[in-house]
C-alpha cells in the first residue's frame, strides 16, 4: 500500500462514519509560543478540544504535516524522521471510548480497509495511578473486539497518558495499537509496549476525560473528546513488510537520486553511507516542506529558521561525505515537490522559493566552510607543536560554536596533518551546550496547548487591530504572514518591502489605540468561506480553510476569518505600544508590541 492509498483510505473510512474532512494546517502555528512547528495532528485542533465549537461539527478527520526536532540526532536509523504526516480523527463531545476503539479496530482489520490479521495486533491501556483508576473500560472493549488478554498491556502514565501540557487543563488515558513484527517473543512478559522492538506502535486513541485543576485534582470533564493519530510513514512501512521507513516508496525517489548523484554508491551496500543517504533524504524533505509552507521562514540563526538551517547544513555535510556534486539540495527538493504536490499543492506554488532559498543557503554554508578552514589553518602552527598530536576538544568545539564548522570536518583536516581530535572533550563541551540550550528553550520544544488565558486573548484580538491598521497606513499589500503570542508580548509578521518610518509606526499605534478606546464589541458568525469573502472579511493568503468558517468582527473596524480566542469588547485591552519593527525575511517585516 502506498502513502497516497493509505491517506485516501483513511479519509474515505471516516467520512463514511459521518466525519467531515477538514484541511490540515500550516507547519508554523500561530499564537502558540510553546512550539516552533506543528508537532502533531491535534495541534491545530486545540481550541476545539478545549471547548470551542468547530464550524464543521463534532466529528472531524484530516491529514496533517508535522515537524519534530527532539530526535533530530537519531535521524538516519530505521524509524526516526523530522518531517512526517499524521492521520487523525476527532470526536468533540460526540462518541467516546467505545466508538473510537470500534472504528479503529474496523479500519485496521477489515479486508475493505487495511486488512491487518488479528493475531498481529496488540494494544496498551492505562494501568491507573493515584486517584485515577486503571482504564478497564478500554480493555473490555478491546476484548470484545477480539484482542486476547495476553496482548493487552496495562502501562503507567509515561506510556499511556496524555496531558495536560502545562500544569492544568484537559488530559486523560490513551490506548495505543501495536503491530507485531517479531518471529517469537523476547520472553514471557513480551507484550505490546515492550522495548525489545518486536512491537511497533501504529495508532493512538487519546481519551480526554479529565481536567486537572490548580490543586492537582483530576475532575471528570462534562464534554469528553477523542483525539487520535496514525503516522503515515510508519504504517506504510509495516503494511509493506519493510524493515525501515526509508525502504518504502515514500523515500525511494529521493534515495535513488542520491545514489545517482553520489556515483558508484548503491543503497544497502554500506551502512555508514546508507545513514548519510537517509539523513539527506529526511532533511531535504523536511526543508522543502518548511520552505513550501504558506507561512515559510528562511534559514536563520533563531527559532524555526535555525532548525531549518541546521537541517540544510547537516544534509550538505552528508552530501559532501558521499561525494555529491553541487548543487546538492535543490535537485532532490524538486523531487519532493513533484512527489507531494497532489496532497500539498502549496509545494508547487512555492517551488521557486524553495529552490532559490536552498541554493542561497548552500552558498552561505560553503562560505562558512571556507572560514572554518581558514581558522583551522591559523591554529595549525600551534597545533603542530603539540608532541601528542592531539587537538583540544574545546578548541574543536570553538570552531563548531563560533563558525558553525562541523566536528567531522575538523577531524578530517586534523587527520590530514597526522593529528587526532580529543573527541571525548568535544562531546563533553557539546553536551553542556545542549543542556544549556534545552534549559533555555525547554518551553519552545515542549509542545502542547496554546495559552487561551486572559492576556493571550487580548493579544490575539490586538493582532486583528494591528493587521487592519497596517493595511490602512501602508496599503492592502501589508498582509499577515504569521504571529506569535506569549503572556508578555505579541509578534506580528506582515508583507512589506521597507522599514516603517517613525511617522508610520506612530500612526499605526494611534489607529489601534483609537479602536481600543472606542470599546468596540467583538462578534462572531459562522458562514461559508465564499460568504465570508464576499462580506469583506480578510482571509490569509495561502491559509487552508474549511468550507464553513468563523468570522470575527471588531465593531465597524475589522472583519477577519479566524479561529482563535477573542475579547468580548476592546475596552479591556489596555494601551497598545510597538516596541520594535525589523526585518523578518525578504519582503517580510516583523513588529513586536505590548499591551500596557
Amino acid at each position: 500500500m502506498t502513502a497516497d492509498e493509505l491517506r485516501g483510505k483513511y479519509i474515505e473510512f471516516f467520512v463514511s462514519k459521518n466525519h467531515v474532512q477538514i484541511q490540515g494546517k500550516s507547519l508554523l502555528p500561530d499564537n502558540d509560543p510553546t512550539v516552533l512547528f506543528t508537532t502533531a495532528g491535534m495541534h491545530p485542533l486545540v481550541p476545539y478540544l478545549l471547548g470551542e465549537e468547530h464550524p464543521a461539527g463534532k466529528r472531524l478527520v484530516d491529514y496533517q504535516k508535522c515537524i519534530r526536532t527532539g530526535d533530530i540526532d537519531s535521524v538516519g536509523d530505521t524509524s526516526h524522521l523530522t518531517f512526517f504526516e499524521m492521520l487523525g480523527n476527532w470526536s468533540l463531545g460526540d462518541y467516546f471510548k467505545e466508538g473510537a476503539i470500534e472504528m479503529s479496530f474496523e479500519f485496521l482489520t477489515s479486508g475493505k480497509w487495511l486488512g491487518i490479521p488479528l493475531e498481529k495486533l496488540g494494544v496498551t491501556v492505562f494501568a491507573g495511578e493515584g486517584e485515577v483508576p486503571r482504564d478497564d473500560e478500554s480493555a473490555a472493549i478491546w476484548k470484545k473486539m477480539g484482542i486476547p488478554e495476553n496482548r493487552i498491556a496495562r502501562l503507567p502514565r509515561e506510556d499511556n497518558w496524555w496531558g495536560p501540557a502545562g500544569t492544568t487543563g484537559p488530559c486523560g488515558p490513551d490506548s495505543e495499537m501495536f503491530y507485531y513484527v517479531g518471529d517469537r517473543p523476547c520472553g514471557p512478559d513480551c507484550k505490546p509496549g515492550c522495548s525489545c522492538g518486536k512491537w511497533l506502535e501504529i495508532w493512538n486513541d487519546v481519551f480526554m476525560q479529565y481536567n486537572k485543576n490548580a490543586e492537582g485534582v483530576y475532575e471528570p470533564l462534562a464534554r469528553k473528546c477523542v483525539d487520535t493519530g496514525m503516522g503515515i510513514e510508519r504504517t506504510v512501512t509495516i503494511l509493506n513488510g519493510k524493515a525501515s521507513v526509508y525502504d518504502t516508496e515514500i523515500f525511494a525517489p529521493l534515495i535513488g537520486a542520491i545514489e545517482k548523484a553520489a556515483g558508484g554508491y548503491a543503497y544497502g551496500s554500506d551502512a555508514e553511507k546508507d545513514k548519510s543517504a537517509r539523513i539527506i533524504s529526511d532533511h531535504i524533505r523536511s526543508a522543502a516542506f518548511i520552505l513550501g509552507d504558506p507561512k515559510a521562514v528562511s534559514p536563520s540563526n533563531v527559532g524555526a529558521g535555525y532548525v531549518l538551517r541546521r537541517l540544510v547544513r547537516r544534509a550538505m555535510r552528508h552530501g559532501r561525505k558521499l561525494g555529491m556534486p553541487l548543487p546538492l539540495l535543490s535537485p532532490i527538493a524538486a523531487i519532493v515537490v513533484d512527489q507531494f504536490r497532489g496532497p500539498y499543492p502549496e509545494l508547487q506554488e512555492n517551488r521557486d522559493f524553495i529552490i532559490n532559498e536552498l541554493n542561497r543557503e548552500e552558498e552561505k554554508f560553503m562560505e562558512t566552510l571556507q572560514k572554518g578552514e581558514h581558522e583551522f589553518e591559523k591554529l595549525l602552527p600551534g597545533l603542530l607543536k603539540n608532541p601528542r598530536r592531539i587537538m583540544s576538544g574545546r578548541l574543536a568545539f570553538k570552531l563548531y560554536d563560533t563558525y558553525g564548522f562541523p566536528i567531522e570536518l575538523t577531524e578530517e583536516l586534523a587527520g590530514e596533518q597526522g593529528m587526532k581530535v580529543d573527541r571525548k572533550e568535544f562531546d563533553e563541551a557539546f553536551k553542556k551546550h545542549q543542556e544549556l540550550s534545552r534549559a533555555g528553550g525547554g518551553q519552545v520544544f515542549r509542545g502542547g496547548l496554546q495559552d487561551h488565558g486572559e492576556t493571550a486573548t487580548k493579544y490575539h484580538t490586538a493582532t486583528h487591530l494591528l493587521h487592519k491598521a497596517l493595511r490602512m497606513v501602508l496599503g492592502d499589500h501589508a498582509a499577515q504572514k504569521g504571529s506569535n503570542i506569549t503572556v508578555e508580548r505579541m509578534r506580528f509578521d506582515f508583507s512589506h518591502g521597507a522599514p516603517l518610518t517613525a511617522e508610520e509606526i506612530k500612526r499605526v499605534e494611534e489607529i489601534v489605540n483609537e479602536q481600543i478606546l472606542r470599546d468596540l464589541p467583538v462578534t462572531m458568525e459562522v458562514m461559508s468561506l465564499e460568504e465570508a469573502k464576499s462580506s469583506g472579511a480578510i482571509a490569509l493568503f495561502g491559509e487552508k480553510y474549511e468550507s464553513r468558517v468563523k468570522v470575527y468582527s471588531i465593531g465597524d473596524f475589522s472583519r477577519e476569518v479566524c479561529g482563535g480566542p477573542h475579547v468580548e469588547h476592546t475596552g479591556v485591552m489596555g494601551r497598545f505600544k510597538i516596541q520594535k519593527e525589523q526585518s523578518s525575511s525578504a519582503g517580510v517585516r516583523r513588529i513586536r508590541a505590548v499591551l500596557e
